[in-house]
Formats: C-alpha cells, structure tokens, sequence
C-alpha cells in the first residue's frame, strides 16, 4: 500500500483588537497573513499540494487557507464543522472517514487538538524517532504547535485505521524557521 501524506496546519496568528467579535469570528493578524504567505511559499518549494483540504470553519482558518491559494491543481476543499477546537480523538475520526483514493491530506484547525494528534501519530513523546531529520523536527514539534505551524507526516496503511503510532514525522516547519526573503527550502 503506497504512503500517504497527512499535513496539518495550525491557522496562522488571529487578532484580538476587534472587541465583541466572537472566538469563530476572529480574523488573521497581519503578521497571521503574512505567517501564511511565508508557508505557501514553503508549501510550493516542497512540493506539497494536498488532494483534498479539511478546513475549520473559523474564520481565522479560512483565511489560512485563502492565503495558501492558488494551487496549481486545484484540490477538494471541506469545510468541515467537526474541526473546530476539536481534540485529538475527534482530529482522528475525521481523518478515519477520508476516501481510500485520497493521496494527501490537508487539515487546517487550532490546539491544543492538532498538537495532541501529531504527538499521538509520532507514538507519543518519547518514541524514538526514525531519521537524524525527524528527530529535529520531532524536538521541535515536542516545544509546542505555534500558530501557522505545519507538520508533515507520512501515514503507512488506510485512512481508515490511522491512529497512534502510524505516522512518520517527516517535517515540522514553523513560521519563524522560514527564509523572509526569496525562495529555499526550509531545513526539515
């Protein structure tokens, strides 16, 4: 069974300067949007471009998602209501119901509950990692999940049975590790 890919993107930084604007109606910070044009960049120097695109329906994630397009193909986007401020449990139930045909995964939500998952694919805290590159990533995804964070996991097997354990961190990328300026790849 071929690898699978499964990013999650932690929505970029929200503003809190409109009073009486509701938690799901919060929008994107300048420095949110411009953490979001930093990571699309990064996206398309890496080459990853999901085929389908789970977004919360938070306003601050929808906006994430706005600041990653145009795709050069254009990929299914879900906004998907189960998604917002969902713990890991209910992060794991979505990502269970992905068609078998779907060979990478976008998902765009908040912590504590993307955290909490992508610590439980990598086999919790201390599970040895499985490259010199992902034990980088894995002592930075181990510090915390800032806003407009992505991490990029291979997932061996079905959508169906992902749960702890099944996936390999292959990247944490934080908009503070990304070049400013100009194109490159960012370090994994």
């Amino acid at each position: 069974m071929p690898m699978r890919q499964l990013l999650l993107l932690r929505h970029a930084k929200s503003s809190w300067d409109a009073k009486g604007v509701s938690d799901q109606d919060r929008p994107l910070s300048p420095r949110g949007r411009r953490a979001a044009a930093l990571m699309r960049g990064a996206m398309l120097d890496l080459g990853l471009a999901p085929d389908i695109v789970l977004v919360s329906p938070a306003r601050r994630t929808r906006e994430t998602l706005e600041a990653l397009q145009p795709w050069d193909e254009a990929p299914l986007i879900e906004p998907t209501a189960k998604l917002y401020l969902a713990t890991a449990p209910q992060l794991l139930e979505v990502l269970r119901e992905m068609p078998e045909t779907a060979r990478s995964v976008l998902l765009i939500g908040h912590n504590p509950g993307l955290h909490d998952l992508s610590l439980r694919l990598v086999g919790g805290r201390d599970a040895p990692a499985r490259t010199p590159a992902s034990d980088r990533a894995r002592t930075r995804l181990a510090e915390g999940y800032p806003t407009g964070a992505l991490a990029e996991f291979g997932i061996a097997g079905s959508w169906a049975q992902v749960d702890t354990g099944s996936g390999q961190l292959i990247r944490f990328l934080r908009p503070r590790d990304l070049p400013q300026h100009g194109s490159g790849a960012p370090e994994a």
